[in-house]
């Protein structure tokens, strides 16, 4: 089995508003537009399995790596967007914060710090 490409769909209450949002706000660049749809590039695009949700996609996220997490979060902050979870060291190494797009899905904006095992590790 092979993998070409992937994608995480979000299906928005308000289009126009979550489309303002991604492109604006968290300044995704547009990689395709079709009638009723936009497509953003977003790092390499990953899926992560983990944790328990409790129904409605609550336990769904998106899971965001960037440089500078303090002024990512700034910049975010400046832009309008809610700062749900200021920037700290989680307990498994990475620097994370929170934020979320309008219909409420978490986001969360991850730094990985120069000595985290995910920079070290060759595998």
């Amino acid at each position: 089995m092979e993998y070409l490409s992937s994608r995480i769909l979000v299906r928005p209450t308000d289009p126009a508003r979550s489309l303002a949002f991604y492109r604006d706000v968290l300044g995704l660049a547009v990689h395709r537009e079709f009638p009723g749809g936009t497509v953003f590039f977003l790092g390499g695009g990953f899926l992560e399995v983990s944790g328990e949700g409790s129904g409605e996609n609550s336990g769904t996220a998106l899971w965001l790596q960037v440089r500078d997490l303090v002024a990512t979060v700034e910049e975010l902050r400046g832009r309008g967007a809610p700062v749900d979870r200021e920037p700290r060291l989680e307990p498994w190494g990475l620097m994370e914060a929170w934020t979320a797009d309008p219909d409420g899905l978490r986001i969360h904006l991850v730094e990985v710090p120069a000595d985290h095992p995910m920079r070290r590790d060759p595998r």
